[in-house]
């Protein structure tokens, strides 16, 4: 007999159902059943945590960047930190990208969220650990703060980002050095 699934348990078999329906059937195929069939679970179990399927699909979003989240690089330059962040990014996340945007295109059109309000919402700590590189660039001197505003924080990840749509592939090293390089450096030094 299999035990009951509680607590944290419960809760990340119901997001990774989730983000499984999202995968493979899209927003628009993406139903609260075919949660509650894949995690073999109850609808009432479910309904409880979220009441809505855009509710749970911006949970599940939220969950699956988590545990794709990168650990903070300290390699003692900002350039060192960025790239090691961005390489991580735009080899082994670039597929998690590539089906967020292709199949959350429909849960922004029917709630009027944008991908950039969907990400936001999940980026959290994140953002806290890309800060801290950007924090300690100051301390070094490697970066002036007043040149980093928040769109400048964001552009080597935004041009990332781009990249990865664009190809619809992981982001070859030396497209990574030449954001780094020849365009986000020359703008905070």
């Amino acid at each position: 007999m299999a035990q009951r699934r509680r607590g944290a348990a419960l809760e990340k078999a119901l997001l990774d159902a989730a983000w499984g329906e999202l995968a493979e059937r899209g927003y628009a195929r993406f139903t609260m059943d075919g949660v509650v069939r894949r995690a073999g679970t109850s609808p009432p179990v479910l309904y409880r945590r979220w009441a809505h399927r855009d509710e749970l699909a911006r949970a599940a979003v939220a969950h699956v960047l988590e545990e794709a989240r990168v650990d903070t690089p300290d390699t003692g330059t900002l350039r060192g930190d960025l790239l090691a962040l961005m390489r991580e990014i735009g080899t082994a996340n670039a597929q998690l990208v590539i089906l967020m945007y292709a199949h959350l295109a429909g849960y922004c059109q029917e709630t009027g969220t944008s991908p950039g309000e969907l990400l936001d919402a999940a980026r959290g700590k994140s953002a806290d650990a890309l800060a801290e590189v950007y924090d300690r660039a100051v301390a070094r001197g490697e970066a002036r703060p007043e040149r980093l505003t928040g769109r400048v924080r964001s552009l080597p990840f935004d041009l990332l980002r781009q990249e990865i749509l664009a190809t619809l592939a992981p982001v070859p090293e030396d497209v990574v050095e030449e954001i780094v390089d020849t365009i986000f450096l020359p703008l905070v030094s």
